[in-house]
């Protein structure tokens, strides 16, 4: 029989939280104000002037030049995907540098799209050195080498310069997961030589996760330009992704998230505003106060401080401290969410998120008293 009565559901009610694990971190209350803004056509063309903005401030966010520099409609795991399908033809020989979970995560999809992957492995929380990548590229060559940027599943922060130096040395294209620095330290990408490099909204640019920004050099859209096959992801593939986002009329695509892009255009005129030289030294002088604060409690990090980086601390957690039991005190007493760590670092490591509207002092001060409470 059909339903004639009215079913009413509770509306959605959750706590405002101190989200300061690996991601999402707090959304800039601008952000949010901005996504409340009507919705137009996504050929409208208000819309279309929002859509160039968040083009321009991409491009100084990145800082590139690069021409073919937008937000893919998806999370940052949907922009990975962008970089590796529009790359990848089968059989092309891929080099992977994996010393955590989202390393291997490329390397997967690299496989699904019918490369010939190479992995070359750290343990979790070391980096790679140019000549490890050097070697492997001499015992095997390859068209497109990626690594990842800074490693969320163990808090180290893999330098890039002397590798994308190799990398181009034997003629590769260089590729680069920016998800947890993006906005929070330098990600400089034409300066660095990085080929293509992809982020995500919801962490150091402190957007909702859904608009994740890529940004494609021009030896990547040649490679793009020449392919003997399409792209199998139709969804993500940029030669027609290009044509809705500076075609000229601009072609339909896809209906983009328009509140997901007012978000994200917010968050970037917020990082123009604050200046990226000063939005990384927020960033880091945040995170040395975290530091000498862990290392007060007689806490260690997981990763040295060389290496460290700035926007998602790893900590060690003692053996004779639960984990688990942590986490759900801070959650449920203090309203502060922080994570634990996964796959191989499972149980032995806090991952701790100071990234855009979240990296603030009173939000370090405020954690460092609670686990200080929750330990003693």
């Amino acid at each position: 029989m059909p339903q004639t009565e009215p079913i009413i559901y509770p509306e959605i009610k959750v706590p405002s939280r101190i989200l300061l694990g690996p991601g999402p971190s707090m959304a800039d209350p601008r952000v949010l104000k901005a996504m409340s803004t009507p919705l137009v056509g996504h050929l409208d063309p208000e819309f279309v002037k929002v859509m160039d903005g968040i083009q321009e401030l991409l491009r100084y966010v990145f800082q590139t030049e690069n021409a073919l520099t937008l937000p893919v409609s998806g999370t940052g795991t949907a922009a990975m995907e962008a970089a590796v399908a529009n790359l990848i033809e089968p059989g092309d020989a891929v080099l992977v540098c994996v010393n955590g979970y989202f390393g291997r995560r490329i390397a997967e999809m690299a496989e699904r799209y019918g490369a010939q992957v190479e992995i070359i492995t750290r343990p979790w929380g070391e980096i790679f050195s140019a000549e490890e990548v050097d070697a492997a590229l001499k015992a095997r060559p390859a068209q497109i080498v990626a690594i990842v940027h800074a490693e969320t599943s163990t808090g180290a922060l893999q330098p890039l310069d002397e590798i994308s130096r190799v990398v181009h040395q034997y003629g590769a294209l260089f590729v680069v997961d920016a998800v947890t620095s993006l906005g929070g330290l330098p990600v400089r990408v034409d300066e660095t030589g990085i080929d293509v490099c992809y982020s995500g909204a919801q962490k150091c640019l402190s957007a909702t996760p859904g608009a994740s920004p890529i940004t494609f050099g021009p030896r990547a859209v040649e490679k793009i330009d020449a392919r003997k096959t399409v792209v199998a992801n139709w969804y993500l593939d940029m030669s027609l992704l290009k044509n809705y986002w500076g075609g000229q009329p601009r072609t339909y695509h896809h209906t983009a998230p328009i509140s997901a892009y007012y978000g994200l255009y917010e968050a970037l005129r917020l990082a123009a505003e604050e200046g990226l030289e000063n939005r990384w030294a927020r960033h880091r002088k945040n995170a040395e106060m975290l530091w000498q604060g862990i290392e007060e409690l007689g806490l260690s990090m997981h990763v040295p401080l060389e290496n460290r980086i700035p926007s998602l601390t790893t900590v060690r957690i003692p053996k004779d401290v639960d984990d688990l039991s942590i986490r759900k005190a801070l959650l449920s007493e203090y309203n502060i969410e922080i994570s634990g760590g996964f796959a191989e670092l499972a149980g032995r490591v806090w991952r701790i998120g100071l990234m855009g509207y979240s990296s603030r002092a009173e939000n370090v001060l405020l954690l460092l008293a609670a686990l200080k409470k929750l330990l003693e």
